[in-house]
Order: C-alpha cells, then sequence, then structure tokens
C-alpha cells in the first residue's frame, strides 16, 4: 500500500458560544482549520485536521501551517501509510517542529490503517478500555454572571467538568473563580492561565484560591517558574504548554510535582507521539486530559480514540471540540451526549467527510 495523492483543503471553525477569551487579551470568534486528505494507490483514503488557536497560543500560526502542510505532503507521496513511525521521522527530516501540520498527516495514515484492516484507531493503539469518556468544556474570560449563565446553559446538556479561564489580575481571576465554583457545588471546576501569569501574579492567585482545592493549569509559561510556584502553593498543578516531549514530562512530575498533564494532538504531532507520551505519563503514575488545540469533527474522532484507549485510572477527561464549534464536516460526529462521549465504532476514524461542504481543495500532489 502506498499514498497516491493527498489533498488540502482550508476552512474556518466560529466559536459556538459567542467569543473565546483567554488571559492577556488573546480572544477569537473564529479560527482556521485544515484539512487534508491522503488516498492510496487502492482506493482508501484517510483524513486529519490541523486548526490553530491564534499565533500567540503557541509557537505556531495559520499560514506557517498551511505552509508546513504543502512543504510536508511532496514527502509522503509514494510512502507506506501505516508506518507511521517511519513517516514521523521523514517528516521531522525535512522540517524540525510543526507538530501541529504533521498531526494532520499522522491522523489521516491512522485513519487509513483502521480501514485497511476494518478496525477503529482505538484498537490499534491498545484498544477500548472506556466506553464512555468524561467530557470537560472552557469557561472564556469574561463577567462572572456571564460565565455562570455559560456553566448553566451548558450543565443543562450534562457538562459537569469546566476548566475556567485566568491569567489576567490574579485577585479578580481568583474572585471570579471562587464565584462560578460556589454557583455550582456540584461540578467540577479547575482553573488555567494559559500560561498567562508571572511567577507573582501566580503566587497571588494562587494563595487566593487555596481553600478551594482547584487544579491550577498551566499558570507561567516556564516551566521552572511552575516549579518554584509549586514550592509555595498547595494547589494540584496541571502542566500544558510547556509539555512537548518525554523529557518535559518527567521534568513536570519531578521538578514540578504535577499531578497532570494535559496531552495535545496538534502541540506532540499527532496520534504516534501522542500515544507514546501518554503510555509514558500512565507508567509514571500521572492524571492527564486528552484533547487538542482546537479542531471540528476530524479532531474531535482523532482525540476520541486516543482518550478512549487510555487508563480510565488516569484519563482525568478529555474534549470533543465540535460541540465548541459550529461547523460540521462529518455529520457532527462523534458526538456528546449528557456530558460523555465515546470513540466512533467503524474503521479508522469511524467518521465520513462530506467533500461537498469543502468545496475544491486549495492545493493537491503529486
Amino acid at each position: 500500500m502506498k499514498i497516491s495523492a493527498i489533498e488540502l483543503y482550508e476552512y474556518d471553525l466560529t466559536y459556538a458560544h459567542g467569543t473565546y477569551a483567554m488571559s492577556k487579551g488573546r480572544s477569537a470568534r473564529q479560527q482556521p482549520s485544515n484539512l487534508v486528505r491522503v488516498v492510496t494507490d487502492d482506493g482508501i483514503e484517510g483524513w486529519g485536521e490541523a486548526a490553530t488557536l491564534s499565533g500567540n497560543y503557541l509557537p505556531v500560526f495559520a499560514a506557517g501551517t498551511r505552509a508546513a502542510l504543502r512543504e510536508l505532503a511532496p514527502l509522503l507521496i509514494g510512502q507506506d501509510p501505516r508506518r507511521t513511525s517511519h513517516l514521523q521521522r521523514l517528516m521531522s527530516s525535512v522540517l524540525m517542529g510543526q507538530a501541529n501540520a504533521k498531526n494532520a498527516f499522522d491522523v489521516a495514515c491512522w485513519d487509513i490503517f483502521g480501514k485497511s484492516v476494518g478496525l477503529p484507531i482505538a484498537e490499534l493503539i491498545g484498544g477500548v478500555l472506556s466506553a464512555e469518556l468524561p467530557i470537560f468544556e472552557a469557561v472564556p474570560l469574561s463577567s462572572v454572571e456571564d460565565s455562570i449563565a455559560y456553566v448553566q446553559k451548558r450543565s443543562a446538556e450534562g457538562i459537569l467538568r469546566y476548566q475556567i479561564k485566568i491569567g489576567d489580575d490574579p485577585a479578580r481571576d481568583a474572585a471570579r473563580a471562587r464565584a462560578i465554583a460556589e454557583a455550582f457545588p456540584e461540578i467540577f471546576f479547575f482553573v488555567d492561565a494559559n500560561a498567562g501569569y508571572t511567577l507573582l501574579e501566580a503566587q497571588v492567585a494562587m494563595r487566593a484560591l487555596d481553600d478551594t482545592g482547584m487544579f491550577f493549569e498551566q499558570p507561567c509559561r516556564e516551566l521552572a517558574d511552575c516549579a518554584l510556584l509549586r514550592r509555595t502553593g498547595r494547589l494540584p498543578m496541571i502542566m500544558d504548554e510547556t509539555v512537548l516531549n518525554h523529557a518535559d514530562l518527567y521534568r513536570a512530575k519531578y521538578e514540578v510535582s504535577a499531578a497532570a498533564v494535559n496531552i495535545k494532538l496538534g502541540r506532540l504531532g499527532g496520534i504516534t507521539p501522542t500515544v507514546a507520551l501518554r503510555n509514558a505519563a500512565q507508567d509514571l503514575g500521572m492524571h492527564f486530559a486528552i484533547e487538542d488545540v482546537w479542531g471540528g469533527d476530524v479532531t474531535s474522532a482523532a482525540v476520541s480514540h486516543v482518550a478512549a484507549s487510555s487508563s480510565p485510572e488516569h484519563l482525568l477527561h478529555t474534549s470533543f471540540f465540535n460541540d465548541w464549534t459550529n461547523e460540521h464536516v462529518a455529520g457532527y460526529q462523534p458526538r456528546s451526549r449528557n456530558g460523555r462521549g465515546a470513540a466512533p465504532a467503524g474503521p479508522g476514524l469511524g467518521i465520513t467527510v462530506d467533500r461537498a461542504l469543502l468545496g475544491a481543495p486549495v492545493a493537491s500532489f503529486p
């Protein structure tokens, strides 16, 4: 089996709940996304997605991802899509980093692999361990009143786990997070600064929230600052943006004493490196969330397979980004219900992308 053709598509994903706002003024009502269609010489097609969350969340941006996709696509023509580790090495021999673009091709190749043997991806990466996945959603930075209204609306749909965005003024952030949590005592909340705090600001916020017991996600940009913060604060910490490889994972546990890590396909480069890091986290006895930086139906399907094949004792929760966005290229599948999700049972990703919704590809190879 060889890759015979690759098509690239572009579309915008609009946020379903108005404005998605994070720390330090980072906000958006829509984000660009990219779909790749990889076709083999025996007619099997695989799909992958690479979406970006602005250019100031991670050192990656939409135009850079799109350029990287065009750089990598010709390299994959003629390759066996089932040799995912080989393809990772091949892509890295040409482009250092650019994990977001590599993610799209890696997922598409796993989709092909699953279809070629008639099995869902989850079965190929360890088997389904969780038939039901706990789903979380983010509460964007806004007023206390708007935040409470958001939680009321989404909890009526069964969502009972929320990430409260913080990272601006630490005293106001702490007061807002406390007010939200007190309004819904039966719901699990944790806070996420998206690396927006200085060490001093993070210390103020953590001290103000100390008695709540809330998990505190990625308070500072530097892992060393997070380690210093952990020595003076008692809240459990989750590392996110700073964990890119196994070395970072070990530092997160043994230097930061992090309770958990957020593992994202687009930050690592696809299912192949994500499963490797997830397995290492499980071996280290760490908890983790499985998700991505942004995306729609294709991203949600890929995330669901990794989450479903994870140890349920270590999986905190996962996200279905197609609940966060309006556009659905695969019939709004997979879909969460009552705050729970599941990996599709069909071969590969287990979803069908409707090409009629995409228009013509923006680039084709060869």
